[in-house]
């Protein structure tokens, strides 16, 4: 009786909550001015070339398109990043390595992940009534989902950073191939198999056993090509037909732990290019915070759509980068 009782709170509408007890914005407001005063911190206390930012003027744009892809579909928005470091190079205005790449990647992300992820966080606890076939998060689901794949992945992180001496190569080549079968599996479930199917209500243990699963190459992956986790949480979610929120919301959270713990060794081995970071870090921050209205916007079956076209054609076109 107290387990009904207590699923039943968690479908109740926020509206008919006790005012002592919504939940308010304050988190996500705390988290953001935490942001701002540590990008601030950053320009103190990080060498810089002026001269290199002078060149480098673009990128706040960049990293607005990037995480706003990032930040709406749970999926990692490294391949926005990856042409234009190719662009730098070939112009030879900066040359950045694989592991710098991984670097400064992980630190916009940082920014831009953690601001995704407080805003998906704050509309959890102010979900409006769901729309035809669609569902409310429960918020023991969401944290739930979080908390462990964050937990298993992060280890499987560290260790793969100071551990495993892995072949990025191979990694790539078998991860994207994986990502594509994936985004196509997506695509077609979305409109054939749940297409009028209700979403899930209520996390089954079954798919909780799959995401402590998923964690483990998730975190491995992401230490060397700094995304991965969240695609892979959040393309499991969307497949297994859960709610918008808990599926890019999840992903957002989780990513945005991993990369902040995993930036901490390319800082030890100096390996983050601070000018790209400086200039990148408030577009993400800037297009993270407009991603959710966006996804929202689209509704699930487009955004699941449009997720399964990103995991597909950024898949593709790694794989053709790497394969030239």
């Amino acid at each position: 009786m107290a387990e009904t009782e207590s699923r039943l709170a968690d479908a109740v509408p926020l509206n008919t909550v006790p005012p002592t007890l919504r939940h308010t914005s304050r988190f996500a407001l705390l988290g953001g001015v935490l942001l701002v005063i540590a990008y601030i911190a950053c320009w103190f206390v990080t060498p810089s070339d002026p001269g290199l930012l002078g060149k480098l003027w673009f990128l706040p744009g960049v990293g607005v398109v990037g995480a706003i892809i990032a930040n709406a579909s749970g999926t990692g928005g490294g391949v926005v990043f990856v042409p234009v470091f190719n662009a730098l190079r070939d112009l030879g205005e900066m040359t950045l390595d694989p592991l710098r790449v991984t670097a400064v990647s992980m630190g916009i992300q940082a920014f831009g992940m953690t601001v995704g992820g407080l805003r998906w966080t704050d509309r959890l606890y102010h979900q409006r009534p769901p729309g035809e076939l669609e569902a409310q998060t429960r918020v023991r689901d969401f944290w739930l989902v979080s908390v462990l794949v964050s937990a298993i992945a992060v280890p499987a992180l560290l260790a793969t950073q100071r551990l495993v001496p892995f072949d990025g190569h191979a990694v790539l080549l078998g991860y994207k191939s994986f990502s594509i079968v994936l985004g196509i599996a997506l695509i077609l479930a979305t409109w054939t198999i749940n297409r009028n199917v209700p979403e899930r209500t209520e996390l089954a243990p079954f798919d909780i056993a799959m995401l402590a699963l998923i964690a483990i190459p998730g975190g491995a992956i992401t230490a060397l090509f700094s995304v991965g986790i969240g695609e892979l949480v959040a393309f499991y979610l969307f497949l297994r037909h859960y709610p918008v929120l808990l599926c890019v919301g999840t992903a957002c959270v989780i990513s945005s732990v991993s990369v902040i713990l995993g930036l901490v060794w390319h800082v030890q081995h100096d390996t983050v290019q601070w000018e790209v970071l400086l200039l990148a870090a408030p577009g993400a921050m800037l297009g993270a915070f407009l991603a959710r209205p966006l996804a929202l916007w689209l509704g699930p079956r487009k955004l699941k759509t449009l997720g399964g076209l990103w995991i597909v054609l950024s898949a593709l076109y790694l794989l053709w980068l790497n394969w030239n």
